[in-house]
């Protein structure tokens, strides 16, 4: 029996869930370490040797280390390539490709504006910068207007398949959907919301919110 990887950060953590959906999808099994971040436990020595930046998520897999939650998806997609859901980041050079300019829309553009509002709406121990607020909701409608065209086109963001691409927007658009008043960002647009009623019912992702639950 292969030994479980390893996965060290909160579940509450928007970049440790997006790991822990991958590997779920994947069907790969896992142990989890709760690194407390209040208590600063991301910052002792023998973290930063697997994480030298001092964040989360940090990966281990036998000897092997990584941080950055994309990378450690990708890497969990490509070593367990016939685990799981097979197709979640494609089949061929094409289908990466296409995955992958997806998610890397993620992360420099969907991503800064909607984990911004995630952080000042739901993290921040300082008052709400309402200018700042409006700013970001701003950018992410304009996002948002843009996967409307692509959503009406295509089932999923890559094409007619779940994949990585849509994954990835899962820890934000979760909690701005079910966690503050911004949900109207996706429920208004008839192609995102049926999209993101689609992907946010993926049994990988219930299996997370239960596990944030139970942290």
């Amino acid at each position: 029996m292969a030994t479980p990887v390893t996965i060290y950060g909160p579940p509450l953590s928007t970049a440790v869930s997006r790991v822990l959906a991958t590997l779920m999808e994947k069907d790969v099994p896992f142990h989890l370490v709760p690194i407390d971040l209040s208590k600063g436990e991301q910052k002792k020595p023998e973290y930063l040797k697997i994480q030298p930046f001092g964040q989360v998520p940090a990966f281990k897999d036998e000897s092997i280390t990584l941080f950055e939650s994309r990378a450690i998806c990708r890497y969990i997609c490509d070593k367990y390539a016939d685990k799981g859901n097979r197709s979640l980041y494609g089949t061929d050079i094409l289908s990466k490709a296409n995955i992958d300019q997806w998610v890397e829309t993620d992360g420099q553009t969907f991503g800064p504006p909607s984990g911004d509002l995630v952080h000042d709406l739901l993290f921040s121990s300082v008052p709400v910068d309402e200018a700042l607020i409006k700013k970001n909701v701003d950018k992410l409608a304009k996002v948002l207007d843009i996967y409307e065209q692509k959503l009406g086109q295509t089932r999923f963001l890559a094409g007619d398949e779940f994949s990585f691409a849509d994954l990835s927007h899962l820890p934000n658009g979760d909690y701005l959907v079910n966690s503050t008043d911004k949900g109207y960002l996706f429920t208004s647009r008839k192609n995102v919301n049926r999209w993101w009623t689609e992907i946010s019912n993926r049994e990988s992702w219930k299996k997370v919110l239960e596990m944030r639950k139970n942290a």
